[in-house]
């Protein structure tokens, strides 16, 4: 047991100088660094017509017999159906040049900015576990920096969920987009199910800005409040009652 708990130990001291270096140094840096590519094509005076990317489903010809003005459905019988009889009809479903691809440009954007989202959200869980370690054992009595440790743990835990549900919102993008693209296959004559993809395309663009946006204020506002408060959340017992910011 004596060898495990020095393990263990060593573990918490690798992490605390792990937190204190991320949170003095590196968060800084990033900070710079994303505001950095905020300000880059990827995301600055795009036009959202850049994001626009043809369906490669053609419209198919409309049924040819509803030009005549008497025209009446052919009957097909149950062995007719079986052989090799072609009816004039719209296709349904029909994708003749092939397989519809995702939208590049948000595919870029999106693989640009989910190393991003997985940093936050990894950088948050090791402040979690350093605040963790540091709050001392339950006493009576002179409690209000271990307050102070309580707060500011509960605002890197709201960032870490925040964090993590940036990527629901991206598997969701898929999933809506891949619903109406399957009802353009389904009803090609209808501009409107056309119209709905450029026009989620263009939310899911602005939805990547602003997460990139939100991942930079995180990173702000955490190492806003840590440093500010970093005498007291390493040592919440002291004499001193600083206020929290």
């Amino acid at each position: 047991m004596t060898d495990v708990t020095k393990k263990v130990q060593d573990y918490k001291d690798s992490l605390k100088q792990k937190a204190e270096h991320l949170i003095i140094k590196e968060f800084p840096e990033k900070i710079v660094k994303l505001n950095e590519l905020l300000e880059t094509s990827n995301f600055q005076n795009r036009d959202l017509a850049d994001v626009h990317q043809d369906l490669n489903i053609p419209v198919p010809p409309p049924i040819s017999t509803l030009n005549e003005p008497n025209a009446k459905r052919q009957r097909v019988d149950s062995s007719e159906a079986s052989s090799n009889t072609t009816i004039d009809g719209t296709r349904v479903y029909a994708l003749p040049n092939g397989t519809v691809p995702c939208n590049k440009p948000l595919s870029d954007l999106i693989h640009l900015v989910k190393p991003h989202i997985r940093e936050l959200v990894e950088d948050s869980n090791l402040l979690k576990m350093w605040i963790s370690f540091m709050i001392p054992k339950i006493e009576d009595g002179n409690n209000f920096g271990v307050s102070i440790q309580e707060d500011t743990l509960a605002e890197i835990q709201s960032v870490e969920s925040e964090a993590a549900a940036f990527f629901d919102q991206i598997s969701r993008y898929f999933i809506s987009r891949a619903k109406i693209v399957s009802k353009v296959a389904k009803y090609p004559h209808i501009d409107d199910y056309r119209r709905a993809v450029r026009e989620l395309d263009e939310k899911e663009y602005l939805s990547l800005w602003l997460v990139m946006c939100e991942i930079r204020n995180r990173y702000c506002s955490l190492h806003d409040i840590v440093i500010k408060n970093l005498e007291k959340i390493k040592k919440p017992r002291s004499s001193n009652a600083d206020s929290l910011y």
